[in-house]
């Protein structure tokens, strides 16, 4: 295996080579003396040969070590470089944030806040990925990630930021037609929508204040991974659903839809802000992170 430069040598030499001597560079570098003459001469000792002729009162470049030094040198000014635009960057919001939303949330209140947080923060972009598919945040490489539920334990830091609740709904006309349910019982002789995504597809199930609890296998027409694709089905009154409440708030303030069964719900989740483990964040991803907190937290 090929082994690695020794980089720290050669900034130690460079160093020593601009100062003239090793007691200088030892103070410039706020190192031992003899922390900067070890290095020299590990780096001598890597190399085959002297880098420097020394006496009691002068101290010279060999022919390598005037050959080496400009080369030490520029690596020493291109690493302090990097180390200032590296800096500049976490300082100042600057980059790309790859931000995963489940699809119908994105869309609906994600998506449209973005271009004010893109208007404050001009260097940062937003690679947005909307999929109701839990994404593995660290595998995928993202900065950070909404979901809705009750979050697994994990090493991803989480943030809550404001409850959504899931209810069951129907068209007046499927209610007049199939008749209101009012127990979770009943909805075994109701045509319904299933979710994919749900924590348990195959099982609703529901809680009252007054602690019964009931489940049910629900059946129907149709069964999708996207809480959007349910809407044209219930709008026509085939069949009910299980929705979350930003989904159907507009056709429930209409009365295009309505809610039934209003004293059960199911295992309320939360909107949860996640990001891998870790600080401190970059300013792009924490500044993502704050916009989102206040423009979500308050929806």
């Amino acid at each position: 295996m090929a082994r690695l430069p020794d980089l720290e040598g050669l900034a130690i030499f460079a160093k020593v080579a601009e100062a003239r001597s090793f007691a200088a560079a030892a103070d410039e570098l706020s190192l031992s003396k003899a922390t900067v003459s070890k290095a020299v001469a590990r780096l001598e000792q890597k190399l085959g040969a002297r880098l420097f002729n020394r006496t009691s009162r002068r101290l010279a470049l060999t022919d390598l070590g005037r050959g080496l030094v400009q080369r030490a040198q520029t690596m020493v000014a291109e690493a302090e470089a990097a180390e200032a635009d590296a800096a500049a960057q976490s300082a100042t919001p600057r980059g790309v944030v790859r931000l995963a939303a489940p699809m119908s949330f994105g869309l609906r209140k994600v998506a449209p806040i973005l271009p004010d947080f893109l208007e404050r923060y001009p260097e940062v972009s937003v690679d947005l990925h909307l999929s109701d598919a839990l994404v593995d945040v660290i595998g995928d490489g993202f900065d950070v990630a909404l979901r809705i539920g009750v979050l697994p334990d994990s090493s991803l830091r989480a943030r809550q930021l404001c409850p959504v609740r899931r209810v069951v709904v129907g068209a007046p006309a499927y209610f007049q037609r199939r008749g209101r349910p009012t127990h979770p019982a009943h909805l075994a002789d109701h045509a319904c929508i299933g979710y994919a995504y749900l924590a348990t597809p195959d099982v609703w199930r529901f809680f009252k204040a007054d602690g019964e609890e009931a489940a049910v296998r629900p059946a129907g027409p149709m069964r999708t991974n996207n809480a959007d694709a349910m809407m044209p089905a219930l709008l026509a009154g085939l069949a009910i659903a299980v929705q979350p409440d930003f989904v159907v708030a507009e056709a429930l303030a209409s009365g295009a839809l309505e809610a039934v069964m209003t004293d059960w719900s199911m295992r309320d989740g939360s909107l949860h802000l996640v990001t891998p483990p870790g600080e401190p964040r970059p300013a792009r991803v924490e500044a993502l992170v704050d916009f989102l907190a206040r423009g979500l937290s308050a929806r």
